[in-house]
């Protein structure tokens, strides 16, 4: 076997360790939240249970922005694949934007929800309430990872580490946004039509 065919097979098995490492890592999530969800279910047939809440509007378009991210950061992959690092900075740059987006949004409905008289602890915290705060927080958590991972990827985007054939990393980023992005729809839907 010559030199750069060794290369390439090391680099295809760092590849899929890195990939197995991030799956392993997401379901380990999808686990989390499944365990919360069903917390969520079995506690539904409490007293204090809210039939009538409903999520307020921000959490919609908060749904609506991230959606987008997912597209802007495959369009950032899809542009390093091609080489062209122009593109690939303007939708790194709009994915980051977009994940900002989502995180404000996520608060302005936290505090649209105590407008409407609606708490998350204390005596005046319902089931229901607490267990949306308690989701979404860990969700936003896992989120905050992922625009870590974004912010490295933008660095290392900038120092020029990643190539049309050297795409791991953000990649990886990607997989994990995307990922990210699928869970929160997975849990406004679940949140909207589960009450």
């Amino acid at each position: 076997m010559n030199q750069p065919e060794e290369i390439t097979l090391r680099q295809k098995r760092k590849e899929k360790s890195y990939k197995t490492m991030l799956f392993l890592a997401m379901a380990s999530i999808v686990m989390i939240f499944a365990g919360l969800t069903s917390a969520y279910v079995v506690s539904k047939s409490r007293p204090d249970w809210l039939t009538d809440f409903d999520l307020p509007q921000s959490f919609l378009w908060s749904t609506i922005v991230i959606l987008i991210s997912s597209a802007t950061f495959h369009l950032a992959v899809s542009a390093i694949k091609k080489g062209n690092r122009s593109n690939t900075t303007l939708f790194l740059l709009l994915t980051l934007l977009l994940g900002v987006a989502f995180v404000i949004l996520q608060f302005i409905g936290f505090g649209q929800i105590v407008e409407q008289g609606y708490y998350f602890t204390g005596s005046e915290s319902t089931i229901t309430t607490s267990f949306l705060y308690v989701i979404v927080i860990v969700h936003l958590a896992h989120l905050f990872g992922g625009m870590i991972s974004l912010l490295v990827i933008i660095y290392n985007h900038f120092k020029q580490k990643y190539t049309s054939s050297q795409t791991l990393g953000i990649e990886l980023g990607a997989i994990y946004w995307h990922f990210m992005d699928f869970l929160w729809l997975y849990l406004f839907l679940f949140f909207t039509f589960y009450k």
